[in-house]
Formats: C-alpha cells, structure tokens, sequence
C-alpha cells in the first residue's frame, strides 16, 4: 500500500474519480464507529456478489484503512461495471451478427444457389399463403409448371457450363414475363414454377402464353447459339386445395402437354389426374404380373413369300387381368418403359420365347433356320447383365444364337451411345440376329442404312397402306426395298392384310411378311399346329 504524502495523493485522486450512484453513508467517528462501519462494508460487498453493480459504499472522514478498503471496493465495482457494460455490448453484437446469419442461412435455404429463384421449400410457403388470401375473398391462386423441352441435348452437347447459362438465362426471361407480385421458383434441373396470386383466369393464360414465347426465343451461350421451348402446365382451382395438390396437377399438366408433342400450354383438368391414378394401378399390378401367372405370349407368323413357308414367329405379350380381361400391350408397354419395369417384363418375355422355342425344336423336329423374334427396348439394350443372361438362357434351353432375332427400332440404332454399341457387336458377335424394326417411321436414311449392325429390316405397316391402289405408293415402296437389298439387307414388310399386297411384294423382291393376311397372334399350341402341317406337306 503506498505511504506517505504520495501514496496519500493517489488514494484522495482515486476517491474522487469514483463515481458513486448509490451510496451508504457512514456514521461520524464514534465509539464502535469503525464496527458499523464494517458492517456497511460487509453488506456493500454482498450486495456486489449478488449482482447490484451500481452498489457503492461512502467512506467516512477517517480516512483510515477501513476508509481505504471502501475505496477499493468502489473502485473494484467500478470496474465490474465497465466489464458487465462492455460484456452486455459484445453479447448484444454477437447476438445481432447470429441473427443476421440465421436471415442470410434461412434465404439461403429458400433459394435456388444457381439462379437467385425461389426454391421449391420458399414456392410452397408462398402458394400457402396465397391459398390463405384466396380464402378470403380474393382470388384463387394459379401455379404454372414449365419444364424445358430437350434440354438434356444441351448439356449433352455443349457441358453443363453451357446448360447452367441456359437455365440463368431461362430464370431472367421467366421473371421479365411475370407481375412483381408473382413468385418464379425453380423446382430443380431443367424444371421451373411460377406463382400467380390475385389473378384472374385470362390474365394467368396470359403470362403462360409469354412465358412459352419468351422462351422461344434463341439463346447466346459463348459463340454458340442455342434454341428451347418449354412444356407448360397450368393449375387453376378454387380454395380449398392445398399446395401439394396445386403444384401435382400443375405438374400433370405440365406432362401432358409434353405428351401432346411439346412446346405447349396444357391447363389441368380432373381427368388427368384419373388417368395418372390409373397409370399408378397398372404400375403396382404389372409389377406382380408375371409372377402371378397373368402374362402370356403370342406368336404371330412370319412367312417366306415366294413359298409360304413358316420361317419363324414374333413374341408378342399379352396381359390377361383377372377383372379387366387381356389388356394389350399399348396400354402397358409405354408404362413399364417409364417406369423401368421394362426390364424384368424383357426378361420374363426373353426366357419365355426362348423355352418355347426350345420345345418347338422338339415337338416339330426339322425346323433348321425357323426364328423367333423378340422386340428390345431401348433401356433392355443398357441392362448390365443382357449379353450373360442371353448366353445362359439359350445355353439352357439348347438354342442356337441364330435362332433369336431381336428387334430394336431405327430411332435407337441410329443414334446409339457407346454402350449401345457395344452390346449391339456383342450381340452380333454372339451370333444372334439383329432387325431395324419399325423402318419408315423414325429417321429412315439411306446413309446409315448401310452401317447399322442389323441383318434384316422390318417395313413398316404405313407404307404399303395404299399399295394396292396408288400406283405412287407402289414406286415408292419398291425404292424402300431395293434400297434394303443394296445394303445386303433381308427386308420384312409388316402389316399385310390382302393377298395383292402380297403378290405385289413378292413382285417387288420382298422375301419376307407378317400380317393378318397370314395369321393373327395366337398361342404356342396353334403355332405347333401350323409346323406339324407344313412339315407334313413337305
């Protein structure tokens, strides 16, 4: 402690920069004086313990060493004071910058990272509250879903630097086309929504009409210039639905305006959603199908024209349902595409046809070039273990390759990818015959006709139409068939009805039909049949 007039000094300098907002005055010196004033001390320094920073303590005129303690303590609640001040600051400052970092998180959460939209989590709070406007009184709330069309063509193409540019772009044309009052999101990929709220039913067509030109509108990505349309569905309905619904019958919409053939505006009405109900149904069921005994095949005849020989049957599959009756495949095979059952469907039809054909064999002996043809979808070409269960299933049934014929349709062999093509010289190199099914349809061309891992080619069914009667027709066909044998091609022609369209093919040099004319799909018992005769005329 300092003495002498210095340290006397400091003491006096630091009781009289104590600022004093509360105090306890101490009684005048006085017998038992310097035990009250302990007490004060005592109870001044609980009272600081306890959190009463503003607590002080005076000292007396004594100026004595409990008069110096006083001060100290002051002083000590001084600066207990400027600590819990600062302390209060830095936890209101830090509590400020968390709060800003919540807002900034929560945005970020609520919008899309690429873009700057709203996300679909920000869109379905928004299409809430518009519900909840709507409610009452105002009008209803009309969600638009719009999915680029062919934009996987971009990315494939130019990288996906170039596709993300393209999306940029597509979210400032969509929010140049809207009010400021309604919300553009992008739901993810190439898909986006937008949120119209107090509008009514013309002036949502409206902006749905904008979007879709504005969208037309070519595209500068670096020195490439790119073209997209986009899909757009529109839901429309009065309170009462939720955001879920809203936005599920936007997006029907959306798909069946993709289904119409793209680049169109569809608005949702009740039977498309029956019809999505009704896809799910078939779904489920399909998938248990085979193993419930409800699919069977059917073989349809192909013929040797020039001799009306049998040279072998297409596969074709029927679902016979135990309360809707036999369900053709137009009405399912579209579905298991979509939905990947294709794959096990495939599967279940190659290990069918191939055990019949095993049984063939040996119930008609002397079937020596008779084929089965089975049609391959597009996904079934891209099933890991195609090539090994082809080998296994004709190894087990005692099948020569060259007795299976798979048809795959021009559009996916023109334009295969790598795996594509390497199962497709696999497969060649397995033995096994390979058919350009459905010619005439797709991209029908005369320079990737003579390159094409096939052997033969099937005509479709639309170009002999009018053989019979339009001398047109009938060049044109006989050009298609000239233009297969010059590609060291055997040509199918399907869809034969008459015996003139027949006649005149096998003029044309056609070696091979299939068609009602010859038969209608029927079951392997009446396949055997058609054998058993031919072999007994011979």
């Amino acid at each position: 402690m300092p003495t002498g007039e210095s340290g006397e000094r400091q003491r006096q300098d630091r009781i009289a920069t104590v600022d004093v907002p509360e105090t306890f005055p101490c009684a005048a010196p006085a017998e038992g004086a310097a035990d009250g004033r302990l007490q004060l001390l005592v109870d001044g320094i609980v009272r600081l313990a306890a959190g009463e920073l503003s607590a002080r303590i005076e000292p007396s005129d004594q100026r004595d060493e409990i008069d110096a303690v006083i001060t100290g303590v002051n002083l000590l609640a001084e600066e207990l004071g400027y600590i819990h001040s600062d302390l209060e600051e830095r936890v209101a400052a830090r509590t400020a910058m968390l709060r800003r970092t919540q807002v900034e998180l929560e945005q970020m959460a609520k919008t899309d990272a690429l873009t700057g939209l709203a996300n679909r989590t920000l869109l379905s709070e928004r299409i809430q509250d518009a519900i909840g406007a709507s409610a009452q009184g105002g009008s209803a709330a009309a969600v638009l879903v719009l999915d680029l069309d062919s934009f996987k063509a971009i990315n494939d193409t130019m990288g996906h630097s170039a596709g993300d540019a393209v999306l940029v772009e597509v979210s400032s044309r969509l929010r140049s086309v809207v009010r400021a009052s309604d919300t553009v999101a992008r739901l993810g990929g190439d898909e986006f929504a937008v949120l119209i709220a107090g509008a009514t039913e013309e002036e949502v067509v409206h902006i749905a009409h904008r979007a879709r030109e504005a969208l037309q509108e070519c595209m500068h990505v670096g020195s490439e210039t790119v073209w997209t349309t986009a899909s757009i569905g529109i839901c429309l309905r009065n309170p009462g639905h939720s955001s879920e619904e809203l936005m599920r019958d936007a997006d029907i919409a959306m798909y069946q305006a993709k289904a119409q053939g793209r680049n169109r505006i569809e608005r949702f009405h009740p039977d498309m959603l029956d019809a999505v109900r009704e896809r799910s149904r078939i779904t489920a069921e399909l998938r248990t199908a085979a193993s419930d005994g409800q699919l069977a095949l059917l073989y349809q005849p192909v013929i040797e024209l020039a001799s009306g020989r049998v040279a072998g049957v297409e596969a074709l599959v029927r679902w016979h349902h135990p309360v809707h009756g036999t369900i053709m495949p137009d009405n399912f095979i579209g579905i298991a595409e979509e939905t990947g059952l294709i794959l096990e469907l495939g599967r279940w039809i190659l290990h069918e046809g191939i055990s019949q054909l095993s049984r063939w064999k040996r119930e008609a002996p002397g079937l020596t070039d008779f084929r089965l043809h089975i049609n391959l979808s597009a996904a079934e070409l891209l099933r890991g273990d195609l090539l090994q269960d082809i080998r296994d299933t004709l190894a087990t049934n005692d099948v020569e390759p060259g007795r299976l014929v798979l048809e795959i349709t021009e559009t996916v062999l023109m334009s295969p990818g790598a795996g594509e093509e390497q199962v497709l010289r696999a497969l060649r190199a397995m033995g096994v015959g390979l058919q350009i099914d459905d010619f005439g349809t797709g991209y029908s061309s005369i320079s990737y006709l003579r390159t094409l891992p096939a052997d033969t080619v099937k005509v479709d069914h639309s170009l002999i139409k009018d053989l019979e009667s339009d001398p047109r027709q009938q060049k044109f066909v006989s050009a298609i068939l000239q233009l297969i044998s010059a590609a060291e091609l055997e040509a199918i022609v399907e869809g034969i009805e008459t015996a003139g369209q027949a006649a005149q093919l096998q003029a044309m040099g056609c070696l091979y039909g299939q068609g009602y004319y010859f038969g209608r799909p029927e079951p392997a018992v009446e396949v055997l049949k058609r054998l058993r005769t031919a072999g007994q005329q011979r």
